[in-house]
């Protein structure tokens, strides 16, 4: 079964910058992903699964590397 590993960590990164999940949505859309801020918050509770294009997308707009989406780093 398919499971959201990354959500707490887009999270912690989307803190970190200040950005409420408003402006965090807003600026994934203007990168190209039609995102609301309701199913960037199920990304972020881990109640929705993000697909390998969205974590690079997440990981793009975050300005930072895909292994810092993943625990245990």
């Amino acid at each position: 079964m398919a499971q959201n590993i990354v959500g707490p960590q887009v999270r912690k990164l989307r803190d970190q910058r200040g950005w409420s999940q408003e402006v965090f949505a807003a600026r994934l859309q203007r990168a190209g992903w039609d995102i609301s801020r309701g199913t960037l918050a199920k990304i972020e509770a881990q109640v929705r699964c993000a697909s390998d294009k969205e974590v690079l997308m997440l990981a793009r707009v975050l300005k930072t590397g895909i292994a810092d989406l993943f625990p245990g780093k």
